[in-house]
């Protein structure tokens, strides 16, 4: 595995290199003729991410054709639920590019979970060649953090970090009780580039632990994240990370 980190002032900043990247990776892609299959995350930080690929030069400027999207996650809530990252996310970015809507591939939060685990693995299994695991291997997977340290929805202690078979499983909040779909990390370790985006203060004590700590086992899932044939990236912001240097 190899691992990179960049670092930016702010939010901001960081949205507008994450866009100028994925360009760059779509462009890519489709000058070879091929696709760039991709699992996006919801959050704060995201989202501005996807506000920027909404406007020029990405809106009209990005291979849309070429994109596929698919969800790390999602809370099981209907799609016109504010808790959604489907809505978020469409109403941020899909609302606002030209891409087929046979390209975008949603959990359906509003299916009974364990159902929706099962169709949204299968789903992601015929349309996503597998790597040498078996799992499928997405091209580039983007990740938030929680200032607990979960990740996609895998929660700290949670009987779903030792999923080693189905490609989604079903989890629970541990403080809501709330009902999610979610990758498992068989496939989040098969991805080709894997970015986390953490932004804000409350996330530097995990962060700090996690990035300096490198090797040693935590608690924390999004410290398990180890995608053995591919690129582990942290985009962060100087709030979460002021220790490093820029």
């Amino acid at each position: 595995m190899k691992r990179e980190i960049y670092k930016f002032q702010g939010i901001t900043e960081m949205a507008a290199r994450l866009a100028a990247d994925f360009k760059a990776a779509a462009d890519k892609k489709a000058a070879a003729g091929e696709r760039l299959i991709t699992a996006l995350s919801g959050g704060h930080t995201p989202k501005a991410f996807f506000e920027v690929l909404a406007q020029p030069p990405y809106k009209d400027g990005v291979p849309w054709d070429s994109v596929i999207f698919f969800w790390g996650d999602e809370r099981c809530v209907p799609p016109d639920n504010d808790e959604s990252n489907f809505k978020m996310t469409n109403l941020a970015l899909l609302s606002h590019i030209p891409i087929p809507e046979s390209n975008v591939h949603r959990i359906l939060g509003e299916n009974p979970p364990e159902e929706e685990a099962e169709r949204y693995g299968e789903v992601i299994s015929k349309f996503i060649p597998g790597s040498g695991n078996g799992f499928p291997r997405f091209d580039w997977i983007f990740l938030g953090m929680g200032d607990d340290g979960h990740t996609a929805s895998l929660f700290p202690g949670a009987p779903t970090l030792n999923e080693k078979e189905k490609i989604c499983v079903v989890a629970t909040h541990p403080q809501t009780g709330q009902k999610r779909v979610s990758v498992t990390f068989p496939v989040l370790d098969s991805g080709a580039r894997v970015s986390f985006l953490v932004a804000g203060a409350d996330k530097e004590p995990v962060l700090r632990q996690i990035l300096e700590g490198e090797g040693q086992q935590l608690p924390y899932p999004a410290s398990m994240v180890n995608p053995v044939d591919g690129v582990l990236e942290w985009y962060v912001d100087s709030a979460a990370a002021p220790w490093l240097r820029a």
